[in-house]
């Protein structure tokens, strides 16, 4: 399961790219989606890489961020007691451990929001202008996408 988090805004852009961030439910900056590792999502996150950060999350992150900023519908936050009436899982940790394992899909979650409202990242982002392989905040981040993700919790 990936990590898209927008990082650049979309003023003067190709329609494509804009078309593509709206299809990823991305529309400001510093929003969170969770995507499959499905081919279909993956175009869709090439086409989009110089206006976002992304990469692999793993369970732990996940479960702060559903904890910190997960909300259902009405901007309740989530809490364990609602995932354990509407889910087979115990509590959120158990929940996010079955999300990236594959094995369940935030849409079978019926009222919560598929967008995660994020903090800019504490002491900023290094820049918005060039990829993370070369020191800034765009692209591909592979499993440091986690540190940046609780910089923004």
């Amino acid at each position: 399961m990936y990590a898209v988090v927008q990082v650049r805004g979309v003023v003067k852009t190709n329609h494509e790219i804009k078309d593509a961030l709206k299809m990823l439910r991305l529309h400001h900056v510093n929003h969170c989606v969770l995507v499959p590792d499905t081919p279909a999502y993956l175009g869709m996150i090439r086409k989009v890489k110089d206006f976002v950060a992304y990469g692999e999350v793993d369970k732990d992150t996940l479960a702060t961020l559903l904890r910190t900023r997960g909300r259902l519908t009405g901007d309740e936050k989530l809490t364990d007691e609602y995932v354990r009436a509407h889910t087979p899982y115990a509590d959120i940790d158990e929940f996010a451990a079955a999300l990236c394992d594959g094995e369940m899909s935030f849409r079978d979650l019926v009222e919560i929001k598929p967008v995660l409202r994020l903090h800019p990242p504490r002491k900023g982002y290094k820049t918005i202008k060039r990829t993370f392989q070369q020191g800034g905040a765009l692209g591909y981040y592979g499993p440091q996408i986690n540190d940046l993700l609780y910089k923004m919790r």
